[in-house]
């Protein structure tokens, strides 16, 4: 499961997300807006900033961050990061940093070096299995535990989430959260289980954005192939729906943070299997430029052919 990704989405639609699960007190929660910031003249990049409303100067400047991957050299590139953020953009606001991580076991990181941030509140640590067995969760915390549950479990609650929306929110928004959340946890579940899951019917799905985005070149194919190849065909397409989807993630992921990517390379891309497309969604997180793909696929045996000479 692509986690980290799926968290930035969680933190950019639901930004009280990150500052609900850190325990901060801000003023205007709600108003924060998340940016991804490249730092310029070096290889950093801050995935998930948290801007604080205009007006309010004294409001934190919040970076977040999901780890779902561990890496020793986590804490100290991230932190190289902000220090440099608040040294080139002349900070004079007050900051926190708040990383998620799934578990205790995921925190990998040498942290002995930072350990005066955590001890004056700067450097704030949430873990979701924390949240597990507790009952009285925000509608927030209960989103991102849903990344963790388990199959029964997740179905429950995402039920649960749908029909008792955040009273502030958009219904249509907070389901399309979750069927985004599931599409994650379970990419090889088909459109209809995951409808099944929340026990909707498919009308209400399909006005989601995530439906539209996803689903509907898939459901456009598969009737094609369904009348052109008969039955057969048409069960073996639902076999590839699940892949397909897992590409048209993979290559929006690549766009937002590389920029376009080239025919050439989104058709490599589309080759690689569920386990290598699994890969690069969490390789990219540190890919800094075109050349990082391009080195990715050529180390899975997918190189760009040489170019002919004129």
């Amino acid at each position: 499961m692509q986690t980290d990704p799926l968290l930035y989405r969680l933190f950019q639609e639901r930004p009280t997300l990150a500052i609900d699960l850190a325990g901060l007190t801000v003023p205007e929660a709600a108003a924060y807006r998340m940016r991804a910031i490249e730092v310029k003249q070096t290889a950093f990049r801050l995935d998930g900033v948290l801007m604080p409303p205009p007006g309010q100067d004294l409001a934190p400047l919040i970076f977040t961050e999901a780890q779902f991957q561990g890496r020793k050299t986590f804490y100290s590139r991230w932190l190289a990061s902000i220090f440099l953020y608040l040294y080139r953009h002349r900070v004079t606001r007050p900051w926190q940093a708040v990383v998620v991580f799934p578990n205790r076991q995921a925190d990998t990181g040498i942290i002995t070096p930072y350990e005066g941030l955590l001890q004056c509140g700067l450097l704030r640590r949430v873990y979701l299995q924390d949240l597990l067995e507790v009952e009285a969760l925000s509608f927030d915390a209960r989103l991102a535990r849903l990344i963790i549950l388990d199959r029964a479990r997740a179905a429950t609650e995402a039920r649960a989430l749908v029909a008792n929306p955040d009273p502030t929110a958009d219904p249509l928004e907070i389901l399309d959260l979750v069927e985004t959340i599931l599409v994650y946890k379970f990419p090889r579940l088909s459109r209809e289980e995951i409808r099944d899951m929340l026990q909707l019917p498919v009308a209400d799905l399909k006005q989601t954005r995530f439906y539209q985005e996803v689903y509907g070149e898939g459901r456009q194919e598969g009737r094609q192939e369904g009348r052109q190849e008969g039955r057969q065909e048409g069960r073996q397409e639902g076999q590839l729906e699940g892949h397909q989807r897992q590409v048209r993630m993979i290559l929006r992921q690549l766009q937002r943070r590389l920029g376009p990517v080239t025919g050439g390379d989104r058709e490599r891309v589309a080759t690689l299997s569920p386990d290598d497309l699994e890969a690069l969604g969490e390789a990219l997180l540190d890919f800094t430029s075109a050349a990082d793909l391009a080195a990715w696929l050529a180390a899975h045996g997918l190189a760009a052919p040489p170019a002919i000479p004129s």
